[in-house]
């Protein structure tokens, strides 16, 4: 699938070169392939006067094993050894991620308190439909957030995946500050593969080596997990290396989150929801440590949409002498459009919150009651249940059921009886002489 990269030759000259660029900044090429680390099949259509890329491609290497760091994962009988290495095009970067997910921007300077929860449950909504999507689940996002906001029960295996996902966000969530165990990596593989996997499959390791990861057009196997009989130990160590950051050797959060994330695909624990489970344990890893901001952002959207570039994260780290930069790399580019989608989204709610204004000035109208008549004027047809209030604004069941009842008095809204327990809540007909 990747072609596989010359052999480098280190010697006096390449040595010289290095130092060369040390004082000067002015090798474009070079410039160009750390910043966005590009990987040989890239490196060899560079021109850089009349440097061969052979020659580029091991000044390239050498100046990355100069600064990379090497870990590892083991087992009694196996090491999967790997190493990253953070230039000063990728310090930038997470050091702007650092600054907007954590400390440096607040919840309240982005949020107001009522489209904090508002965000929120789009935001996990998004987050679960389109990891599902990437293993995938084929729907539409109006019918998998209409299935998640009434409460409905899934039709087929692609929506139960998608309830699946966001189950397991709303536990992952609960259970933020915690350590992970063996125990939890079974927990949320449960939760990501209920009634969509054999019973005996859900919530254990795989119990043997038929699982490859194979390319879906021509059948070529791309990568070999490791032998299942290591899979207790290495995940123990995986186990360890997530709770564990010593100063003496720390390990920046999103780079080991992303990296935790790697392991996950790369080890291959499970028969099958490895890559749903290696996303929740990345969204695990920086909510963590404090990345509070994630919860808001549908990270697995722009996955999706970027697809080949995840997949060839894999493959690059794998080929290149299990150099996880790459995967980094394709991490913190995904975190930093998901915050620019976020900020549009965040935008254009704003815009939307001027709209309620005339709803909050109609005496006993509350912000949450404002946004049901808003989404009312926005759709005619549409209608609402007290469960699907209740889920939207993450409220008691008793005050959403309040909110539309008193709607109902005021006669914005009409009660209509789907059964002798259960009723939809439409359009009322004092809303058109009251608001327009």
């Amino acid at each position: 699938m990747i072609e596989k990269a010359p052999k480098i030759t280190i010697n006096d000259d390449i040595k010289e070169t290095l130092i060369k660029l040390s004082f000067q900044s002015n090798l474009a090429s070079i410039i160009k392939s750390q910043k966005e680390y590009y990987y040989w099949d890239k490196v060899k259509y560079l021109k850089e006067g009349f440097m061969k890329p052979e020659r580029l491609w091991s000044i390239l290497k050498y100046s990355r094993k100069l600064i990379e760091k090497r870990l590892c994962i083991y087992s009694k009988n196996q090491y999967i050894d790997f190493n990253h290495n953070i230039n000063k095009h990728l310090q930038q970067k997470l050091h702007y991620l650092d600054f907007n997910f954590g400390a440096g921007l607040q919840k309240e300077q982005l949020l107001t308190d009522l489209d904090r929860q508002d965000y929120l449950n789009n935001a996990l909504m998004e987050e679960s439909i389109f990891s599902s999507m990437i293993e995938g689940a084929t729907t539409t996002r109006v019918k998998a957030k209409d299935m998640l906001r009434k409460n409905k029960k899934p039709k087929n295996k692609s929506e139960q995946m998608i309830l699946n996902n966001y189950k397991t966000i709303q536990y992952i969530s609960e259970h933020q500050s915690e350590d992970i165990s063996i125990e939890k990596l079974f927990d949320i593989h449960r939760l990501v593969t209920e009634n969509t996997l054999d019973t005996e499959d859900i919530g254990v390791f795989r119990t043997n080596n038929e699982i490859n990861v194979v390319n879906e057009l021509t059948g070529e196997i791309v990568h070999t997990p490791p032998n299942f009989e290591e899979l207790n130990a290495l995940m123990k160590s995986f186990c360890e290396f997530f709770n564990n950051n010593p100063k003496e050797d720390f390990i920046h959060p999103i780079v080991k989150g992303s990296i935790l994330h790697f392991l996950i695909g790369y080890i291959h624990p499970f028969v099958d929801g490895n890559g749903r489970t290696a996303r929740a344990i990345f969204y695990w890893y920086l909510l963590k440590n404090g990345y509070w901001l994630t919860e808001y952002l549908s990270i697995s959207r722009v996955i999706m949409k970027t697809k080949v570039q995840y997949e060839k994260a894999y493959l690059y780290t794998e080929i290149d002498d299990m150099d996880v930069t790459y995967f980094i790399h394709y991490q913190v580019k995904v975190l930093l459009k998901a915050f620019e989608d976020l900020k549009v989204y965040v935008a254009k709610k704003k815009k939307e919150q001027s709209k309620l204004s005339k709803y909050l000035k109609h005496d006993g109208i509350n912000e949450r009651q404002a946004i049901i008549l808003q989404k009312i004027e926005d759709d005619a047809n549409r209608f609402f249940t007290v469960k699907e209030v209740e889920n939207t604004f993450n409220i008691t069941n008793q005050t959403a059921r309040t909110d539309i009842e008193e709607l109902v008095e005021l006669k914005f809204l009409k009660k209509i009886a789907v059964n002798k327990k259960t009723y939809n809540y439409w359009k009322g007909d004092a809303f058109d002489t009251t608001f327009n």
